[in-house]
């Protein structure tokens, strides 16, 4: 058995409470980011060890800008992990992608204004490479997973990230559909840029909930909708994140892992040492 985990999976507090995890433990993890939104879940699935982290903290109590993204992606650096699969709910923007549907993007826009969105800051530099900000060959074995778990997937399309809480007007929807974006959602910013920085490889699993608000057919997006939504595609979601664990190629290793080569930019003697303390396990291998 593995003790440390193969997978960090960041969704909602239900994904871990499938019949299949056993030797259940939680673990806090103190990061020089504050705390996490939640205790660490480990668990062993498939004869591997995964760790589940609530993003809105148990109970659903935080706001999709008060997520503390620097502490969580931190704390599941912290225990060695290099995949982190994203499970996250969305509103669609296209007609083809309806409310049930998986979504696997490729792309994302980044259209939030109120969060951290490096670790780097306070004397050190760093200008990460985010062309393509999720890791290929893991969407691709999530896609795989989804449709052996009988999902209906879509492969690629743009992530648009809201500030959030609110859903979007009207005018806003039409707006982000004539900018060519496939779904919205309040989340993936900036965690897929930070896992980035931490040198992991990371992906989204985008359980689509609702069409927003732009589909005239349709009932416009709420609490209720989003619920009913995801707690029919719970089940969906943890067959394939069964299939996942069983799937990686651990030995593996992806160019996301060296993400930080050449990125950073500030002279070593000036960095001050509690930045480099604070940033120890990204930087360590880069700052000798």
């Amino acid at each position: 058995m593995n003790i440390q985990p193969v997978l960090g999976v960041i969704g909602g507090s239900g994904l871990y409470s499938m019949e299949q995890l056993t030797s259940i433990e939680q673990v806090q993890i103190e990061t020089p980011y504050g705390e996490p939104s939640s205790p660490i879940v480990l668990g062993d699935l498939e004869g591997q060890r995964v760790a589940f982290l609530a993003r809105h903290g148990i109970g659903h109590r935080l706001s999709p800008t008060e997520v503390n993204y620097r502490a969580n992606i931190y704390a599941l650096k912290s225990l060695g992990i290099k995949r982190v699969l994203a499970v996250a709910a969305c509103g669609s923007l296209r007609e083809d992608y309806t409310p049930g549907d998986i979504v696997v993007p490729d792309q994302l826009f980044d259209f939030t204004k109120n969060r951290k969105r490096s670790f780097f800051e306070g004397g050190i530099v760093a200008h990460i490479s985010v062309a393509d900000p999720f890791c290929n060959s893991f969407s691709e074995e999530i896609i795989q997973c989804v449709k052996s778990a009988e999902g209906i997937v879509h492969d690629s399309g743009p992530f648009l990230t809201i500030e959030g809480p609110r859903f979007s007007t009207r005018a806003e929807s039409n707006t982000y559909r004539a900018w060519g974006m496939s779904i919205i959602g309040m989340t993936t910013s900036p965690e897929a840029f930070l896992a980035r920085e931490a040198e992991m490889c990371y992906s989204v699993m985008a359980h689509v909930t609702d069409y927003d608000v732009w589909h005239i057919a349709e009932e416009a997006v709420t609490v209720e909708v989003v619920i009913r939504t995801l707690k029919g595609n719970t089940d969906l979601a943890q067959r394939s994140i069964s299939l996942l664990v069983n799937s990686l190629d651990h030995e593996s290793h992806c160019s996301c892992h060296d993400a930080l080569q050449g990125a950073l930019i500030t002279d070593r003697g000036i960095i001050p040492e509690q930045v480099i303390e604070r940033l120890g396990i990204l930087v360590a291998k880069y700052i000798s």
